[in-house]
């Protein structure tokens, strides 16, 4: 199966630098670039037919784990930027008493990406702030009720909201100089169990839960179950070992020897596992004792035990623009409640009717979540059937546009905006496509609506069918993907007026008869490009 490739390509504008003859400069578009397809796979499956024995087990261990854990991560803080390989060697080995030696290896490596990833949260977080200060900072340097020009927002309205705007930017000010101060220091905070529900305890009735409730979801949050996997190693993983029938045993702690079922320290569960998705690739995998990493979790509101398992794919050889643009591509626009799609042929022409997925981002994130799957299912089935080997998408990111600061009171917009899924669907569709075998091409997203509501809205438009704006948009990405202007029809060649480089029509109207042939031949000498005959 072919791997899935995220590409961005370079494209000829409407002008020379113009938008759209109007006069104004195009903005810099981005250079190519090529992601290849994702590393990591990632499966799950429940556990059935656990008996309370097992829970009890399980419950044990996770806490007991989950302890070490905690107290690992607030040395790992308390280190900062201090930290060095020697430091992680010393962490593991007082681990090592507790548990085991893979136990603890587990659980400094948990550790450390923790942290990590805290780092990259808070440096995240600085930067947002240091946008929201240039912003506030611009706005106030402008005169009341100044407009703004194109991509920059103009003075505030009144002296009020300037007034306001100023006790905020020194608000923003003083909190940045404690992030920075933080930053600089290598000092996080981290909540295990997670920030969202640690505040639900104090807001039980909003959550919808009871204390009791509460607790037990705090404290199945904080378990800690999970081990890395060894090639080389029986069924590729030491700790928590799974069978190729699907056999389930778990390596105890030290303190919990005690509570073991089978020889070497070991718990067997009563409940045996298969996985749907992917089964036959992880079997091969335990088969040959290849590394394979396990996670044992609860789902404390449904009350449900599940496994997951995940391991690392080799790389795949990039693939080229042309390769994956050889049969066309599909268009898609992405929006904030559906996605506009339109099959392009390799010359860039609209091919049969545009297609509509739509999704309801509103709700719990397991519902955003599926909605979105589902979406993205349905574009990549219709992808396969259509014929084509590629799906061109914008490269969107509006981490600097969702700031309040730069919209101001225009809520609405700024809603739509952080209503459309960028990164989400960017990595859910990296991952998905490449199950398919479909290659990605990610554009520059300038002027693709405006320039797709110019050139193709109106004559893609039938009378029963009125073609959308975003449709109209997915045509521009589709033909920016391929190496195409977005007009409709191309600019002769400036050197000469044959088609010596090329037919000059890029498209034609539908009605036009034989559109799709070529120019009867002449057969006197053209007076503007050719020379008269010596005499």
């Amino acid at each position: 199966m072919a791997g899935s490739h995220l590409v961005t390509t370079g494209w000829w504008g409407e002008g020379p630098g113009m938008v759209g003859g109007a006069g104004k400069p195009l903005r810099t578009l981005a250079g190519p670039f090529v992601a290849a397809q994702p590393q990591g796979v990632s499966i799950r499956t429940r556990l059935k037919g656990l008996t309370p024995r097992d829970v009890a087990v399980l419950r044990r261990v996770g806490a007991h784990l989950g302890s070490l854990a905690g107290a690992d991560l607030a040395v790992r803080c308390a280190d900062g930027l201090a930290h060095f390989s020697r430091r992680w060697a010393e962490r593991k080995r007082e681990l090592t008493g507790e548990c085991s030696s893979r136990w603890a290896g587990s659980i400094t490596k948990a550790t450390h990406d923790q942290w990590a990833l805290s780092r990259r949260a808070q440096a995240a977080h600085l930067k947002s702030l240091n946008t929201a200060i240039d912003m506030v900072g611009h706005r106030l340097s402008l005169p009341v009720g100044a407009k703004g020009g194109r991509g920059a927002p103009g003075g505030y309205r009144s002296r009020a909201e300037w007034f306001a705007k100023s006790r905020r930017l020194a608000a923003l000010k003083e909190r940045r100089g404690k992030v920075a101060a933080d930053f600089a220091a290598g000092r996080v905070r981290v909540v295990r169990g997670g920030q969202a529900l640690a505040h639900a305890r104090h807001h039980l009735t909003e959550a919808g839960l009871s204390r009791q409730e509460w607790r037990h979801r705090w404290e199945a949050a904080r378990w800690f179950l999970t081990a890395d996997g060894e090639s080389g190693k029986r069924y590729g993983n030491e700790t928590i070992r799974i069978t190729p029938d699907g056999q389930i045993s778990i390596k105890l702690p030290a303190p919990l020897i005690g509570l073991a079922n089978a020889p070497h320290g070991r718990y067997v569960l009563a409940a045996k596992v298969s996985f749907a998705h992917r089964g036959g690739e992880w079997v091969d995998r335990v088969e040959a004792n290849r590394a394979t990493a396990y996670r044992l979790h609860l789902d404390a509101g449904r009350g449900r035990w599940y496994v997951d398992a995940s391991w690392q794919r080799p790389a795949v050889q990039v693939l080229s623009l042309e390769a994956a643009c050889a049969s066309g591509v599909v268009a898609v626009d992405t929006n904030a409640d559906h996605l506009a799609a339109w099959r392009l042929d390799t010359c860039g022409n609209p091919i049969g009717a545009p297609k509509r997925f739509d999704y309801d981002l509103t709700g719990t994130a397991a519902h955003r979540d599926a909605q979105l799957r589902h979406a993205l299912t349905r574009l990549l089935h219709w992808t396969t059937r259509t014929g084509a080997a590629a799906i061109a998408v914008e490269d969107l990111d509006f981490t600097d546009s969702k700031t309040r600061e730069k919209h101001g009171r225009n809520r609405r917009f700024r809603q739509v905006i952080s209503g459309i899924p960028t990164s989400r669907l960017k990595a859910r569709l990296v991952s998905m496509a490449a199950e398919h075998g479909i290659a990605l091409v990610a554009v520059d997203p300038a002027y693709t609506s405006r320039w797709g509501a110019q050139h193709w809205q109106q004559p893609t438009s039938t009378p029963t069918r009125k073609t959308s704006r975003h449709e109209a948009a997915s045509i521009v990405i589709g033909r920016r993907a391929l190496g195409l202007g977005a007009r409709r029809r191309a600019a002769p060649p400036p050197h000469h007026r044959s088609d010596g480089v090329g037919h000059r029509t890029v498209q034609a109207r539908h009605p036009v008869p034989g559109r799709e042939g070529t120019r009867p031949t002449r057969t006197a000498a053209r007076t503007r490009s050719v020379r008269p005959p010596d005499e």
